[in-house]
This record gives structure tokens, C-alpha cells and sequence, in this order.
């Protein structure tokens, strides 16, 4: 990633905005141990308090990238209780980044964050709808299958 991805001014720029980055070599001891890296590049988000909230491995590319870190994010605001944020991020993710890897699971877990926040099951009945109609092969559509019977 750091000739194709980390070199673009927009992936540069959003990595600075969104998280505080840290490289660690695969075989660089402990912290590849602590982290359990086996393989470069691994991209983990952390909390402040060094809790895992999502791990991607391999090259992604800049859009690929930015969602994994938006996706991370929103999924450490779900983590954490933060609903309202966490929605924020997921639609940040299918807002800005619809094609990618990340879409589908942002939008599951968007509507997991929305029913928490309402106790509405509406969310989920349209997640699984629009899962199926834009990502029918992910298995975020086969996770969210029950959700059609809402």
C-alpha cells in the first residue's frame, strides 16, 4: 500500500483526519505479537484504550481504505453504546464509498444501530431489501436474511 495507497494526497490527508496511524512491521516483536499481525499490511482500529474494534488484511485500495476506517470507526461507536454516531459513520460509507468492500456490513450494522436506538424494525426489514437489491452475493444479505420475515 505505501506505493499505490498511503502516497495519495486524499487517502493522506483523511488518514490524519480520522485516526492517529501507527506502522508496525509484521515481524517487529512484541507488538506484532500483541497485535497478532501475521501478515502486512494489517490495518486494526483501536480505541483509546486499545480495544479492537475491526481488522482488515491486505492491500486495499484509497477507497477501499477509507471506508476499512470508517467502517472500524462506526463499529467502535457501536461497540461502545454511541448508536447515533455509529450511524454517522455508516452512512458516511455508503454515502462516500457505495462500491466498496465495506458498504455492505456498514449498512447491516447501520440498521442494528438504528433498531438500538428506536427499537424499530423497520431498519432492518429495509436493510435486508436493499442488501439483496445492491449487494446480493455479500454475506451481510445472507446474515440479514431473518430480517425479510419482520
Amino acid at each position: 500500500m505505501e506505493t499505490v495507497t498511503f502516497p495519495e494526497k486524499e487517502v493522506a490527508e483523511f488518514i490524519s483526519e480520522n485516526v492517529i496511524p501507527l506502522r508496525v512491521p509484521h515481524d517487529h516483536k512484541p507488538l506484532s505479537d500483541d497485535f497478532n499481525i501475521k501478515w502486512t499490511p494489517t490495518l486494526i482500529i483501536l480505541d483509546d484504550g486499545g480495544m479492537e474494534h475491526h481488522r482488515t488484511v491486505g492491500f486495499l485500495t484509497p477507497e477501499e481504505l477509507m471506508a476499512s476506517v470508517l467502517l472500524g470507526i462506526g463499529k467502535m461507536y457501536f461497540d461502545r453504546d454511541a448508536f447515533k454516531e455509529a450511524v454517522g459513520m455508516f452512512k458516511r460509507v455508503l454515502g462516500d464509498f457505495p462500491d466498496t468492500g465495506a458498504a455492505p456490513e456498514a449498512m447491516f450494522v447501520k440498521a442494528v444501530a438504528e433498531f438500538k436506538l428506536t427499537k424499530e424494525t423497520a431498519p432492518l426489514k429495509e436493510a435486508y431489501r436493499l442488501l439483496s437489491e445492491k449487494y446480493p452475493d455479500s454475506e451481510w444479505t445472507k446474515r440479514a436474511l431473518p430480517y425479510r420475515l419482520l
